[in-house]
């Protein structure tokens, strides 16, 4: 079989976590659901995946591996219990380049004070600075959480529920060092598709939204009139600050090396050694390639900026794991 980019599904983010339980706590306060969890104890750690999956969600009931929009936390034993450990969020040296993810909301207002009234801080609250229209809240280990809506903010302002049912894990943010670079990668060798672009000259920065769209066109005006993409799963986005592509010691840190904290980004393909074989001949810097190791089941790329990729098998195009 031959393997189809148009297939693939941007399907999770890896974040290590320090204590499981509270981290889970959090993320089901956002309405996600535990929807798999991997045991390794001869390794010592543990793997939960959680996502939105009820009834008004995009993917209820779906195997992990065919969704988009799973988020995986990794637990390493002990950690919960040692005072002096902390994970690195990505935003700040020496562990900088990971920078958030983001849920998208049925009605902002409600859905930040939700949040504030569950005792959890802000990194950005709705009313600080001159955009009201996003929000960043801090999980348990200090990564940043953006919450944008996916309908109109001025509409939503006296609403006081919201449906966590309704809310989407609409993205995950990295930076890149230099976007020419980048946006040639994830489209030509890992299929993406370009959805919208955010220039920022006045404040040197531009980011740009990527996914696998599939047989769902591609909207350019939404509800917000902002984020025509607020309403989707499994978005990648790159951030790219100007001039850095000029400086031949900048790096960005890809979360793997100390200080840890994001892990990796994770594509679900159709068939997996296909997809394999073309990343081959696309030339791609390795991590793991299948056949490396005792897992014959994954493998992981390399981007340009050194961040991992993790491929695996989408279970419902082609059964191979029992996972």
């Amino acid at each position: 079989m031959a393997t189809d980019p148009a297939k693939y599904s941007l399907n999770h983010t890896m974040l290590r976590v320090k204590d499981p339980k509270r981290s889970i706590k959090y993320y089901e306060m956002l309405g996600m659901k535990q929807i798999n969890k991997i045991e390794n104890p001869d390794n010592k750690f543990d793997l939960y995946f959680l996502a939105y999956d009820s009834p008004s969600s995009l993917q209820p009931g779906t195997h992990w591996t065919a969704r988009q929009g799973v988020l995986e936390l990794t637990h390493n034993y002990g950690t919960e219990n040692d005072e002096n450990f902390k994970i690195a969020n990505g935003n700040a040296e020496p562990g900088k380049g990971f920078g958030h993810i983001c849920i998208s909301v049925d009605a902002i207002q409600a859905a930040c004070q939700k949040i504030e009234d569950a005792g959890y801080k802000f990194q950005k609250k709705l009313t600080d600075g001159r955009m009201r229209n996003i929000a960043f809240a801090l999980d348990p280990d200090g990564y940043w959480v953006e919450i944008v809506s996916f309908n109109s903010v001025d509409k939503t302002e006296n609403v006081k529920e919201t449906n966590t049912g309704s809310y989407r894990f609409n993205h995950s943010m990295i930076r890149v060092k230099d976007h020419t670079a980048s946006l040639k990668f994830y489209q030509e060798v890992m299929g993406m598709t370009l959805l919208r672009t955010s220039e920022n000259a006045a404040n040197k920065f531009n980011l740009y939204f990527l996914g696998y769209p599939g047989d769902e066109p591609v909207h350019k005006e939404s509800a917000n009139g902002v984020n025509p993409t607020a309403d989707r799963e499994g978005i990648l986005e790159l951030t790219w600050n100007y001039g850095t592509e000029k400086d031949p010691n900048f790096k960005y840190h890809n979360g793997n090396d100390e200080p840890q904290g994001f892990g990796h980004i994770c594509i679900s393909v159709d068939d997996l050694e296909p997809a394999c074989k073309r990343f081959e001949e696309k030339s791609v810097n390795w991590k793991k390639r299948l056949s490396d190791g005792r897992m014959k089941n994954i493998a992981f790329v390399l981007d340009p900026d050194g961040y991992w990729i993790e491929v695996i098998q989408n279970e419902k195009m082609k059964r191979s794991s029992n996972w």
